[in-house]
């Protein structure tokens, strides 16, 4: 598999075994390729290195990329905390469970948007006490799973805005637990 260009001639590159044995450890840790690899931290990224192998990867487009999974790692070990998708068992009643989902999603806090661009704070606010009055069964307009994950909201420029990833991320987990409320 080539996954970066190659250098010519003569000339020494990364070994492109090495590097693909990496990426595909960082592309499992970001849930998107195969789930049996070990794990990586940004910091395993930031300190690899490679032999020199001749015909192998260019440097700078792998160090570049890499600098981008450094990124992507950072960011996904900064996302707000995943909620329990199990059905209660044991001790909890159901009600008590959906009580516990609607205050995680009272307490959710989500990262400001990036260079003045993000989600309006006030439609993700008004949209989370709507699943809040859902999941406690105060409301006789439910909010639907998808309607949650057809959500979509206007987006702020040079003022205050939530991170549009993190909002994505958490509406998309809240998705599941409606479901289980029907």
């Amino acid at each position: 598999m080539n996954r970066f260009p190659r250098v010519m001639g003569m000339r020494s590159g990364y070994d492109p075994a090495e590097v693909d044995a990496l990426i595909g450890r960082i592309e499992s840790t970001l849930g998107r390729g195969s789930h049996t690899m070990e794990p990586v931290t940004a910091d395993e990224v930031r300190g690899a290195t490679f032999r020199a192998k001749r015909g192998g990867y260019q440097e700078t487009a792998v160090d570049f990329a890499l600098e981008a999974f450094v990124v992507a790692l950072e960011t996904q070990a900064m996302r707000p905390v995943r909620l329990a998708m199990a059905e209660p068992t044991g001790e909890m009643l159901r009600e008590e469970w959906f009580e516990t989902q609607a205050a995680r999603v009272e307490r959710v806090a989500f990262r400001p948007g990036r260079m003045g661009t993000g989600y309006n704070e006030d439609e993700v606010d008004a949209f989370l006490d709507r699943i809040v009055a859902t999941l406690r069964g105060t409301t006789d307009y439910p909010v639907t799973a998808k309607e949650v994950r057809e959500a979509t909201f206007s987006t702020v420029m040079f003022r205050s805005g939530y991170l549009i990833a993190d909002v994505d991320s958490f509406l998309a987990d809240i998705a599941e637990v409606l479901d289980q409320r029907t």
